[in-house]
């Protein structure tokens, strides 16, 4: 019978495939684009400039995301409840205890950001207060936290990097394409391979982008299991995940670079139904993930 831990397990072996996957792909390109442009340096400067730009962002992504999504700090006597609720389990997780934050938004919704546990963040609105008991408010800080203790922002840091190698490579290429000059570009041989390579700088990055949402979309359903672990109550989290997900609107300052920390879908209730939906989600539908909790 399935557990709380075999679906941990379980998505942490998908996750691994996922960004092995996402390995392959980039060295396919890269071998690609080498081998047509027949200039290595390209590869290295875009390698260079990707990671710079990415281990930046990875700095100060706690920052960033605090003042896009319009956050402000909160104090234990401003809000008793939820700082003891976030402090027990951060204690009952092994974790330091976030920072805390408030969102002035109705939307009903949380996201936890920064670099490591010890410069970590965890942020709700005043509607996901409003709207949820303490056990379920629980489930919710309990998610927060193992996306903390899974360090899950490491693993999403790798994969922004990876598609931001990606995607300099493939615009790298493109411009060399149209400017720069390849020996073989009037031969038979040589025009096969432009056309190989103007199909995969434009489709890599769709590639990389469906990879990137996949593996985000395994790490809710980690984070679902592990929060579920901490609280020993999946059902105060699932109903949580319920109430939320009927809530239609969208938060005042949805933003798509940072939708897939939250931990519901920050535009309003996805969109349901069919297959190719459900590739750009950020998020797993709701019903899937309570589904999950609910057979834990």
């Amino acid at each position: 019978m399935a557990t709380i831990y075999t679906q941990k397990d379980k998505n942490i072996r998908k996750t691994w495939f996922l960004m092995l996957t996402f390995f392959l792909v980039i060295v396919g390109v890269a071998w690609s684009f080498s081998y047509i442009l027949e200039s290595p340096v390209i590869l290295w400067v875009a390698v260079i400039i990707s990671v710079l730009m990415n281990v930046g962002a990875y700095w100060y992504s706690d920052k960033l995301v605090l003042k896009m999504s319009g956050a402000k700090p909160v104090s234990r006597d401003s809000h008793r409840e939820l700082w003891n609720i976030l402090e027990n389990l951060s204690i009952t997780a092994g974790l330091p205890m976030p920072k805390l934050y408030i969102i002035e938004d109705s939307a009903p919704n949380a996201f936890a950001t920064g670099r490591d546990p010890e410069h970590a963040v965890v942020a709700v609105t005043t509607g996901l207060l409003s709207m949820l008991e303490r056990n379920e408010l629980e489930g919710v800080i309990a998610h927060e936290l193992s996306h903390i203790g899974n360090r899950d922002m490491l693993v999403m840091t790798v994969v922004v990097v990876l598609l931001g190698f990606i995607t300099l490579l493939s615009d790298f290429f493109l411009r060399m394409s149209l400017y720069g000059g390849h020996r073989d570009r009037d031969s038979r041989v040589g025009i096969i391979l432009i056309v190989a390579g103007f199909a995969l700088a434009i489709l890599s990055p769709i590639i990389a982008k469906l990879i990137q949402l996949a593996i985000s979309r395994k790490r809710e359903f980690l984070a679902d299991a592990s929060g579920a672990l901490l609280t020993r109550y999946p059902e105060g989290l699932a109903s949580a995940l319920e109430k939320i997900s009927r809530y239609a609107a969208p938060m005042k300052r949805a933003n798509h670079a940072t939708a897939h920390l939250f931990i519901s879908n920050p535009f309003g209730s996805a969109t349901k139904g069919k297959f190719l939906n459900k590739l750009f989600m950020t998020h797993p539908p709701t019903e899937e993930r309570v589904a999950a909790l609910r057979q834990q």
